[in-house]
């Protein structure tokens, strides 16, 4: 398997391309001006060599009525050597002064466009920024570029409109969130004041109350799924206030609401809670603490054990709960997050919920609160039947505010 190759920047990316052009546009200029100055020597030293000197033709004259042919020869041959030594001279010295004024340039040349691919890409920096801090609770802040009308302000503007159109669907969708909770909770509330009424009263038969029983536990399940379906929609969005919250109180808080439920089933609760502190919803925090004690005692064992934990590890506050219960395939654990989904008590397989064990969003809105939160969830088997959840969150910097009363 062959390592990932190494992404660059777009800006990197930019200053590699500046620098190739530059030195291949100086290397090229370099060849070309080398080639002219060679041509222009030869043809300057071949209109030297036609035109001799009133000397030099005198001692040629002498030499030639002497009938000294090797002596001509011979300063012919000097001639030649030295004027091909200064040729070789000059055209080395000049080489090398190009190369070296080309290696100078070019790392300038680098520099420069990095340094200007920087600017250019400023304006990316300052969407991708945007992008980034944009949630469901600020989709009012736009992105506001100054300078030219080109491509990237034109990004910016189509961005802002998507964000407009994304703003409004928002709206949309909580006000249909607040509508439908009004309109799905009363009619609920009204059917099961009906029918307590009805188990309550005297002239009913008995026929009638046992029907009555049972549709009110009917409508319990749906008032419960009624009331996950919401939880998990506002759980789904950014938090608008976040107040330092000690986990450890939120874990006493979420063991008060299931006392009844482990004694129903046997099950021994043990709570080792170090101080952790983290920044949040307290009421979404302790629904989530809710849900996965709650997940543990159901599927567990008779007479099973679940153990709580809370600290501070590696620079985040973490929440763990370890129960033990029925084995869990590795392959399984990822699908009990999903929305509807869960493990049956009687078999390790996913299935649809529907019956008295729960609504199935338990575990979705563990997750939703914790990616709200900016966590994480660590889901493992336990050796020997049963899971290991473990949450972690970010440390709150913020202090814990000081119970009323208290200076």
């Amino acid at each position: 398997m062959t390592g990932a190759r190494p992404r660059l920047s777009v800006r990197t990316r930019l200053t590699l391309v500046y620098g190739s052009l530059y030195l291949v546009s100086s290397a090229v200029l370099v060849a070309v001006t080398y080639l002219l100055t060679v041509h222009t020597m030869d043809q300057r030293l071949t209109m030297a060599g036609d035109d001799i000197s009133p000397a030099a033709f005198t001692r040629l004259r002498d030499l030639a009525s002497q009938g000294d042919v090797s002596a001509l020869v011979e300063l012919k041959a000097e001639a030649n050597r030295r004027v091909a030594e200064q040729k070789r001279e000059v055209l080395e010295q000049l080489l090398q002064s190009s190369l070296v004024t080309m290696l100078v340039l070019g790392v300038l040349a680098v520099a420069i466009g990095y340094v200007v691919a920087g600017r250019m890409l400023r304006p990316l920096h300052a969407v991708t920024a945007t992008a980034r801090r944009l949630s469901e609770s600020n989709l009012h802040e736009r992105i506001a570029l100054d300078g030219p009308q080109d491509e990237i302000k034109d990004l910016a503007e189509t961005f802002n409109r998507m964000l407009d159109r994304l703003n409004r669907a928002f709206d949309v969708q909580r006000r249909f969130v607040a509508n439908a909770s009004h309109e799905l909770r009363t009619p609920l509330t009204i059917n099961r004041t009906v029918l307590e009424v009805a188990l309550a009263s005297r002239k009913s038969p008995p026929e009638t109350k046992a029907l009555a029983d049972v549709l009110l536990g009917n409508t319990a399940r749906h008032e419960r799924l009624i009331d996950g379906l919401l939880t998990l929609a506002r759980s789904e969005r950014d938090l608008a206030a976040r107040t330092a919250t000690p986990l450890p109180d939120v874990v006493h808080g979420a063991l008060g609401h299931l006392d009844d439920l482990a004694d129903e089933t046997g099950v021994d609760v043990e709570a080792r809670l170090a101080p952790a502190v983290v920044t949040g919803d307290p009421v979404l925090l302790e629904r989530c603490a809710v849900n996965l004690l709650e997940n543990a005692v159901k599927y567990n064992v008779r007479d099973g054990r679940v153990w709580v934990r809370t600290g501070v590890q590696g620079g985040a506050a973490f929440l763990q709960v370890v129960n033990t219960g029925r084995p869990v395939p590795s392959y399984e654990v990822g699908t009990i997050f999903e929305p509807f989904r869960r493990l049956r008590p009687d078999r390790a397989t996913r299935d649809r919920t529907g019956s008295a064990d729960g609504t199935g969003l338990g575990l979705s809105i563990v997750r939703a609160v914790v990616e709200a939160h900016g966590g994480t969830i660590e889901t493992v088997p336990r050796d020997g039947g049963g899971l290991s959840i473990t949450v972690r969150l970010p440390v709150s910097e913020r202090p814990v505010p000081a119970p009323a009363g208290v200076p």
